[in-house]
């Protein structure tokens, strides 16, 4: 989650050069790159079932990133990240079984409104457009991460779907880099990002998805805002107000209060690793049997 911030903030600099969706774009397109070369994803294994869930997947990896890029280039990094998680949150809360659970994003939301400040008359609507945007994309991320995590072992599924995410935003994102200023320094510094996001956060992303609850890994997740704020700070030298740690503060705490109860199965295992389970299974059964017909 810190590197994530800090491949968004490092990003800044790109998207002056080359826009917002340019940047995104060029991101999952080295990022792809690198990512196939390391896991060389079976394209073979692939089965007809498998395609709607990769689709998907790689749609909505594609415009989160392109869609927060173009929010945090109007407003602050942590800002954006609050309201972004608004989505997660929000799809948590209609998941749930329980009732009552809807008012932890409505208690996010109170924070948000803190943070953005809106009686200062100066906030950005598109901006805020944007990162709401990008927290439905990241809602929908967390499903289908899950499921495309438990199809497919390691980073495999990763390396399938950051792919299909950079053609997904060429339409938008290669008229901003042909238009813009896509100098040797900014190819270098979007090659540098794209090895911190996606390959090595994503990548740990999908591994804690498959092996975390949704408890341990929604609680984790909520601490996403504070970094937000801290990478702005540190890197941005984006400096909150009172009331924006306040807002903060409440996003955090209804984030991690939304996790309780919550459960996901045991860690799902990749196919493989499901066939060698029921393998040892049918063959324990097999030798069990065989020592019954010895003692008869």
């Amino acid at each position: 989650m810190l590197l994530i911030q800090l491949s968004n903030a490092l990003s800044v600099t790109a998207i002056a050069e080359v826009g917002p969706a340019g940047t995104a774009w060029l991101r999952m397109t080295i990022g792809g790159a690198i990512l196939w070369l390391i896991a060389r994803p079976r394209v073979r294994s692939i089965r007809r079932s498998d395609i709607p869930p990769l689709l998907g997947l790689g749609l909505v990896t594609g415009f989160m990133t392109t869609f927060f890029l173009a929010a945090v280039e109007r407003i602050p990094l942590g800002t954006a990240v609050a309201i972004e998680f608004l989505g997660p949150l929000l799809v948590a809360g209609i998941a749930s079984k329980k009732r009552g659970s809807l008012i932890w994003p409505l208690l996010a939301f109170v924070g948000v409104v803190l943070l953005t400040e809106p009686w200062h008359g100066e906030i950005d609507l598109i901006g805020v457009g944007f990162a709401l945007a990008a927290g439905v994309c990241w809602g929908l991320y967390n499903v289908l991460t899950q499921r495309v995590g438990d199809r497919f072992s390691g980073i495999s599924g990763l390396a399938l779907t950051i792919p299909i995410a950079a053609v997904f935003t060429a339409a938008v994102g290669i008229p901003q880099v042909v238009t813009g200023n896509p100098a040797w320094w900014v190819l270098l510094l979007v090659a540098g990002i794209a090895v911190i996001t996606p390959v090595i956060s994503f990548g740990l992303e999908m591994l804690a998805l498959r092996r975390m609850t949704h408890t341990a890994f929604g609680t984790l997740l909520a601490i996403e805002p504070a970094f937000g704020i801290l990478i702005g700070l540190l890197v941005l030298s984006q400096s909150p107000t009172l009331m924006q740690l306040v807002g903060i503060a409440i996003v955090i705490f209804a984030g991690a209060a939304a996790q309780r109860g919550s459960a996901r199965a045991p860690a799902h295992l990749g196919e493989l690793e499901r066939r060698r389970v029921d393998e040892r299974a049918r063959l324990g059964e097999v030798t069990r049997n065989l020592n019954l017909d010895r003692e008869h």
